[in-house]
This record gives C-alpha cells, structure tokens and sequence, in this order.
C-alpha cells in the first residue's frame, strides 16, 4: 500500500513520534501501523499477536505505544515489542520516497 503524507488523515507522520493507523483495501483485517520513528518508518500488523483475533484485540495508538485492550499488552512502536511478552508485533517492510511511503510484504 502507498501513502501520501500530504493528505490530511496522514499528515502527522510528517513529525517524529507520530503514528496512523491505515486500513487498505486487501491488507490486514485489524489495519497497519506506520509510526515516524525521526530517522525512518516502521509499519506493524495492527493486530495484537500475543491473542487470539477476536474483536477485542485490535491494537490501539497512545503515542510511542500500541495498546491491547483484551490483554495488558503495550507495544513500543520503535522495537515492536512488549515486556515480557512472547511474540513482537508483526513488520512490515517500508519504503520512502519523497512524500511516498510504501508498506509490503
């Protein structure tokens, strides 16, 4: 999937710090992730990985974190991972170019 940081809904990954959360069309059923990290890009399944997918475990943004509501996980959207959690987010490669971001397998 592509994003244009120049339309509004993706505009604040213009700053470091900041995530969205995307959902395209043939991509993730709990949507992708992508978080301006200052230097580069991460982009992260929007799913919980340490629960079954129900709808409680779609993953939700509070700044530098992804949060699960159904389990006490909180995800570092630096590292992908949570303390003393088994499984790190999912990540997905990232490309950049100009106001482009390409996320893909």
């Amino acid at each position: 999937m592509d994003v244009n940081k120049n339309l509004p809904t993706y505009s604040g990954l213009n700053f470091a710090g900041n995530a969205v959360k995307a959902y395209p069309a043939n991509g993730p059923s709990k949507g992708v992730i992508i978080f301006n990290t200052g230097s580069t890009y991460n982009a992260w399944d929007g799913a919980c990985p340490n629960q079954d997918l129900s709808t409680c475990s779609t993953l939700t943004i509070s700044g530098s974190n992804a949060s699960c509501p159904c389990g006490s996980e909180n995800y570092n959207l630096f590292t992908g991972q949570s303390a003393g959690k088994q499984y790190a987010l999912k990540q997905y490669r990232v490309e950049v170019n100009g106001d482009i971001i390409r996320v893909y397998n």
